[in-house]
C-alpha cells in the first residue's frame, strides 16, 4: 500500500523531529550481588537520577528501599525468592502511581549492568547476547563471588524485561591498556595461558570517571597528563593513568591485592598463606574467605572494618586502630611514589570513594612530607565541606577530591551502545 502524506514536506519533517524529541531515553543501571540488587534510573537527556533503590535479603525474606528524586523514601517487605522477583519489585516501584516516576515498564529504554570481572574475554562495554553470556560464565572460575550474582541479576532482568536491551559495563575494561610487563606475574608462562592468571585491576569505571574529570580540571590534552587516582573505600585501589590510559593499578588477579582494605589483607608475602594454613588449621576452601573477611582494618585493629570507627577509636587512644590507619597512609604514599616514577612525573592526584572523599586527615597524612615531589596540601582547603582542589597554590602537583559516579558511566555507555542499534 502506498502511503501519501498530504501536507508539505517541511510539515512532515517537523512532525518526525517532534516525535523523536518526545522519545526519552531512560536507562536503568543495575548492580547485582548475591542477595542484593542496587538500582538507579537515569534520564539521559539531562543525565540525572530519576529514582534509586535497593532490593536486599533476596532469597531470604526480601526488603525493598526505593526513592524517587524529590519524594520520601519508601521501605517495604516484599517476598523476593529470586533475582527475577527482585527485578519485578523494583519495576513495580518505578511504575507505582503514588511514588514511582514512569508510567510503565516500556519506558525503560535499556538496562546497564555493572560487571566486576570480564577476564580476557570481555574487554569493553557490550550488548548482551548468548555469546556474551557464555563469555561471562567463563569468569565464574576466576571471580565466582561477583560473577555468579551478576549472572543472576542479568538473567532476572532478561526474564522480566525480555524485549529491553541489556548492556554489560565491565570494571576491568579500563585497565586493558596496561603493558604486559605491568600485568604479568612471574609464574610459568604456560599457567598464565592455561588459567588466564594476570593482573586485571578493578574499580575501572571509577578510575575512568575521576581521571576524566581530572583531565578536564587540569585543562590539558589527555595525552599530556600523568595522574594517580586513589579509589579508597571498603575496597581500595590506586591507579597510574598516563595519557588518559591506565598503565598500572594496585589490584591484581582479584580485588584482594594492593593496599590494606576494610577486611581484605591487600598484598602480602605469598608464603604467609600456606604458613598460616598449616599453623591455624585453615582449610583451602576457607582461606580465600579468611583473607577477604578477617584481615585489613578489621584484622589489624580488632575494632572494625569501617574507617569511621577506626578514626573514632584512634581518638580514644587505640594503638592498633592507629596502626591500621598508618599502614594505609604509608601504602598510599608508596604507590604514589612508584607510579610517579613509572609515568616519568606527576601532574595530579585524585582522591575518591567513601574514604577518599570523606576523610580529610587521611588525605593530609598520606601526602605529608612529599614536598620534594612537588606535592603540598592546603589544610584549609582540605577541610572544607565539599573540597575539590586541595593542593596549595605553590604545589607543582594538583590534588583533587572528585566524587566518583560509576552509575553515570554505566548509564552513558549503555545509552551510547543502544542508541547506535
Amino acid at each position: 500500500m502506498l502511503f501519501v502524506y498530504m501536507g508539505s514536506i517541511m510539515d512532515f519533517v517537523k512532525k518526525v523531529n517532534t516525535t523523536q524529541k518526545e522519545i526519552k531515553m531512560f536507562v536503568l543501571v543495575v548492580n547485582a550481588g548475591s542477595s542484593s540488587l542496587k538500582y538507579q534510573l537515569f534520564d539521559m537527556e539531562n543525565k540525572v537520577v530519576m529514582a534509586k533503590g535497593l532490593c536486599e535479603r533476596i532469597g531470604i525474606d526480601g526488603k525493598l528501599k526505593h526513592q524517587t528524586t524529590g519524594m520520601e523514601k519508601v521501605e517495604k517487605s516484599i517476598p523476593m525468592p529470586t533475582h527475577a522477583q527482585a527485578v519485578s519489585a523494583l519495576v513495580d516501584s518505578l511504575t507505582d502511581k503514588e511514588y514511582g516516576c514512569i508510567s510503565d515498564m516500556s519506558q525503560i529504554s535499556a538496562v546497564g549492568h555493572r560487571v566486576v570481572h570480564g577476564g580476557p574475554w570481555l574487554t569493553k562495554s557490550v550488548l548482551v547476547n548468548d555469546a556474551v553470556i557464555a563469555d561471562l560464565e567463563k569468569c565464574c572460575d576466576i571471580a565466582p563471588l561477583h560473577t555468579v550474582p551478576h549472572l543472576l541479576g542479568i538473567r532476572g532482568c532478561m526474564q522480566v524485561m525480555p524485549k529491553t536491551p541489556q548492556v554489560l559495563v565491565i570494571d576491568t575494561a579500563f585497565h586493558q591498556t596496561m603493558p604486559d610487563y605491568a600485568y604479568m606475574y612471574p609464574i610459568p608462562y604456560e599457567l598464565y595461558e592455561k588459567y588466564k592468571v594476570r593482573r586485571y585491576g578493578f574499580h575501572g569505571t571509577s578510575h575512568r570517571y575521576v581521571s576524566g574529570k581530572a583531565i578536564e580540571l587540569l585543562g590539558k590534552k589527555a595525552e599530556d597528563t600523568r595522574i594517580v587516582t586513589c579509589h579508597l573505600g571498603n575496597g581500595s585501589s590506586i591507579s597510574a593513568v598516563k595519557g588518559g590510559k591506565i598503565i598500572d593499578t594496585s589490584m591484581g588477579f582479584t580485588p584482594l591485592e594492593g593496599v590494606i582494605m576494610g577486611s581484605r589483607c591487600g598484598a602480602v608475602d605469598p608464603a604467609i598463606i600456606p604458613f598460616l594454613m598449616e599453623k591455624e588449621g585453615i582449610p583451602v576452601s576457607e582461606m580465600g574467605s579468611w583473607m577477604n573477611k578477617k584481615c585489613g582494618f578489621l584484622g589489624v585493629s580488632g575494632v572494625s572494618s569501617d574507617m569511621r570507627e577506626i578514626t573514632a577509636a584512634i581518638g580514644k587512644g587505640n594503638d592498633r586502630a592507629r596502626l591500621a590507619y598508618d599502614i594505609l597512609c604509608y601504602q598510599i604514599k608508596k604507590y604514589i611514589g612508584s607510579y610517579t616514577a613509572a609515568m616519568g612525573g606527576l601532574d595530579c592526584i585524585v582522591f575518591t570513594a567513601g574514604i577518599g572523599e570523606n576523610t580529610p586527615r587521611l588525605r593530609e597524612d598520606s601526602l605529608s612530607d612529599m614536598e620534594f615531589f612537588g606535592i603540598k596540601v592546603d589544610k584549609a582547603k582540605n577541610n572544607e565541606k565539599n573540597p575539590c582542589l586541595i593542593s596549595a597554590d605553590d604545589s607543582r602537583v594538583k590534588v583533587f577530591v572528585i566524587p566518583t559516579n560509576e552509575e553515570l558511566v554505566i548509564a552513558c555507555d549503555t545509552d551510547e551502545i543502544v542508541s547506535s542499534l
